[in-house]
């Protein structure tokens, strides 16, 4: 690991300001009524083509059930596309944290029926051909056009829900769990070619297939733009590397990226980029890490805690690595700010984001603070830099170092009437969160205790896909 020494003070110096990205139009309210409405309109398909004339008869009712399940389907199935193509638009309206979690259970949600079409269909056409189910089943699966690759498809959809659930998904490593979420591209291509070729609502109905073609050319266009081609122009054009890796604690360094053009990169402390270091094995396996410094326009800095075999690879890395990354993401920024007042609290390496903000947040002599906690004062991550700005600018951190009921340290140090002790104020403050989940549930409770609006708790675990 090669070290470098540059004063701490000069490490605070910002030259220049990068451009701020733009907030987003969509809100909540907008994107509901479009996902209503999408809804809406693929309900009055079915019924332009007959669908309640199927209800007279208990075989015609379980296979409307069949052909609605299976539209509704494919239509999760496309707004899962959307959710995770990483579209800028959505990241800084949502957060990619709230993104990843609706993409989870309306993952589930289409699973459920992908399963209740194929049931619903087989038992449908069983009665009505007075046949066995499993009898009708083997017939349409060998017979059937198109049916076989729908069912691998809908059995690739089923492997990924299960590798989905938390038991599942702890046992697999982030590489294996990637690659079989990277056949859900196949399932779908699969099931749309089902259903374009064989689904009674469009082999006769080119105004169907014609809403449906351009569903998936534009699910499938925010993927290609924001997976591929946004990040393939990001950095060709900053081509970033590494500058220098700085020693900052016991298994803990910061990492410098310098590159082309930066004081063009719209940026805000706060933010995350998804790091690929290009050297070694594993160099392909993208890491969420949070800039630990305000962006200045010459260089990006990480600072990454040793918590497995890739983080404890990045401690070693050289100078002129070349770095990938997507992103910026985040909505942990100043941006969601409502008062003048802001209270910060980290945990362990969740320091990193705050540290950026400490810095970067516009405030007068006292208008800013920082709650840092940590099991040991060896655990405290950019102590000096964290005294050092709060020094320059008039404001207070403090340090909960220990464990939970040692002497000196209250049973629950982040408790409502502790956090009360420490910023009378909190209620009327804005406070951003960051650290370990556990941590962070318990600040969110004891935040709501004191009185503080959950519209100014500002809050994003890390997460893409």
């Amino acid at each position: 690991m090669e070290q470098s020494a540059p004063s701490r003070t000069a490490r605070l110096q910002a030259a220049v300001h990068p451009p701020l990205p733009r907030l987003s139009p969509v809100t909540t309210i907008d994107l509901g009524w479009v996902l209503i409405g999408n809804a809406v309109v693929i309900l009055a398909m079915w019924l332009r083509h007959g669908g309640l004339d199927q209800l007279a008869t208990p075989a015609g009712l379980l296979t409307a059930a069949g052909q609605l399940t299976g539209l509704y389907a494919a239509y999760l199935a496309l707004i899962q596309l959307v959710l995770m193509s990483r579209s800028p638009w959505l990241e800084r309206a949502f957060g990619m944290d709230r993104l990843a979690w609706a993409h989870r259970w309306l993952g589930f949600a289409a699973v459920w029926l992908v399963v209740a079409h194929g049931l619903f269909i087989t038992v449908g056409y069983a009665l009505g051909d007075g046949r066995g189910v499993l009898d009708e089943g083997w017939l349409i699966l060998t017979t059937y056009d198109w049916v076989l690759p729908a069912t691998v498809g809908a059995a690739l959809f089923v492997a990924i829900g299960i590798t989905s659930v938390r038991a599942a998904r702890s046992r697999l490593t982030y590489e294996r769990w990637f690659l079989v979420h990277l056949l859900a591209y196949l399932g779908i291509a699969l099931a749309f070619l089902h259903q374009l070729l064989v689904g009674a609502d469009f082999m006769h109905d080119g105004l169907a297939r014609a809403y449906w073609i351009a569903q998936f050319a534009i699910a499938f266009g925010l993927i290609l733009a924001f997976r591929l081609v946004e990040p393939i122009r990001l950095n060709l054009r900053h081509r970033l590397r590494v500058e220098r890796v700085e020693a900052e604690g016991p298994g803990v360094v910061s990492i410098v990226v310098a590159g082309d053009r930066l004081a063009e990169l719209p940026v805000r402390s706060g933010q995350y980029f998804v790091w690929r270091f290009l050297s070694g094995p594993g160099w392909w396996h993208g890491h969420p890490f949070s800039i630990s410094a305000a962006p200045n326009g010459r260089r990006l800095r990480i600072t990454v805690k040793a918590l497995g075999d890739g983080t404890r690879r990045l401690q070693r890395l050289r100078s002129g690595t070349r770095v990938w990354v997507e992103g910026p993401y985040g909505v942990l920024t100043g941006a969601r700010r409502r008062t003048r007042r802001v209270a910060r609290i980290a945990g362990g390496i969740g320091i990193a984001p705050l540290r950026a903000l400490f810095e970067a947040l516009p405030g007068d002599p006292g208008d800013l603070v920082l709650v840092y906690r940590a099991r040991a004062r060896r655990h405290l991550v950019l102590a000096d830099e964290l005294e050092a700005i709060a020094r320059s600018r008039g404001n207070s951190v403090h340090f909960l170092v220990g464990r939970r009921g040692s002497r000196g340290l209250p049973d629950d140090p982040l408790a409502a009437d502790q956090l009360l002790r420490l910023v009378p104020d909190l209620a009327d403050r804005d406070v951003y969160l960051c650290g370990p989940e556990a941590m962070l549930e318990r600040l969110e409770r004891a935040l709501r205790d004191v009185g503080v609006p959950r519209g100014r708790i500002h809050v994003e675990r890390f997460a893409f896909a």
